[in-house]
């Protein structure tokens, strides 16, 4: 996947951070390790000389390789005399290296493998993640979360032509949401939420979001009518941008989707939000889908083969009760 140049600038600057971070830590771990054990930090410099002399050899020639192996047979000893006078005090040697985010690249992003230069995940990780992050600059991830979710809302009596109460529902909704959020992976299940206008759909999906985003995976929450106006725009944009929308929308961890059935209905706007969806829940990846239509309207609106498809795989929850937010007022 092709990213902006601000998306590639901003991801080597978090790595340059982390890798910044984890020095100066290690540079306090060893300051204060030697000024406990001098003893460490001149076994340390001796260490070092080993590596000193040996370049020092190569160049000066004569029998290098006798003088090479007796120049590792001393760094060896002296780092196990080191590593025996760390034990001592509960130390490793370890503990005098920096601790990188990613070991396989050292939080630089690249790294050599067979005389060539690798791009290591931990970089194609940061910056879906930083892509993301863009893209949910303008949605609301951060107004809503479990604990301010109140049942007060919803009343226990059982209306005709329901199962149970809405606040047995509802409690039912939310036990399962807080579930799904704790183990989430990226293998979860998909959701698929119904349910007239003010009940909780928002609201728990975005709880959702907050607590997988805690977890360190990439969400991606957007409204359907801005989903199929991005994904318009950029289909029909003569100057296609580097960093594709739809690519961004089937690689993240999580999709959520609000309400479905808003959107601007079109050709395309159908056949997008068919392919984005099905493309997912074939390569098992998790969407949350939330409409305020009923099955019916859905089908009128798309196919039989869309609804199916996106119910099919999920797992349904039902909203129902009175406008949580008229009664708020």
């Amino acid at each position: 996947m092709g990213y902006s140049k601000e998306v590639k600038r901003k991801a080597r600057d978090i790595l340059s951070e982390r890798r910044l971070i984890a020095q100066k830590s290690a540079d306090i771990r060893r300051e204060q390790i030697f000024s406990e054990l001098p003893e460490a930090e001149e076994l340390e410099r001796r260490i070092a000389s080993c590596g000193i002399n040996a370049a020092r050899a190569i160049v000066k020639g004569g029998d290098v390789k006798k003088k090479l192996e007796e120049l590792k047979a001393l760094s060896l000893r002296l780092q196990n005399e080191q590593e025996q006078l760390l034990l001592s005090k509960g130390y490793y040697r370890s503990d005098l290296q920096p601790k990188y985010h990613c070991p396989i690249c050292s939080d630089k992003g690249f790294y050599e493998h067979n005389n060539r230069s690798i791009m290591c995940e931990c970089l194609k990780k940061v910056m879906i993640d930083v892509a993301c992050e863009e893209l949910n600059r303008t949605s609301p991830l951060k107004l809503s979360t479990f604990e301010d979710f109140s049942l007060k809302y919803y009343p226990m009596d059982i209306e005709e032509g329901f199962p149970r109460s809405s606040y047995e529902q509802m409690n039912r909704n939310l036990t399962y949401c807080k579930e799904y959020a704790k183990n989430f992976s990226v293998n979860s299940e998909s959701i698929f939420m119904k349910g007239l206008t003010g009940l909780g759909k928002t609201h728990l999906s975005l709880a959702i979001a907050n607590e997988v985003i805690r977890k360190g995976f990439g969400v991606i929450y957007i409204s359907s009518p801005r989903l199929c106006s991005v994904l318009e725009k950029e289909h029909f944009a003569k100057n296609k941008p580097e960093t594709s929308t739809e690519e961004l929308l089937l690689e993240c961890d999580l999709l959520i989707v609000d309400d479905l059935g808003t959107e601007f209905s079109t050709a395309f706007s159908n056949t997008a939000l068919y392919n984005l969806f099905n493309s997912r829940l074939l390569s098992g990846k998790p969407v949350i889908v939330n409409t305020n239509l009923e099955l019916k309207q859905l089908r009128d609106l798309y196919t039989d083969r869309f609804v199916s498809r996106i119910i099919g795989q999920a797992k349904r929850l039902d909203f129902f009760g009175r406008d949580v937010r008229i009664l708020k007022k």
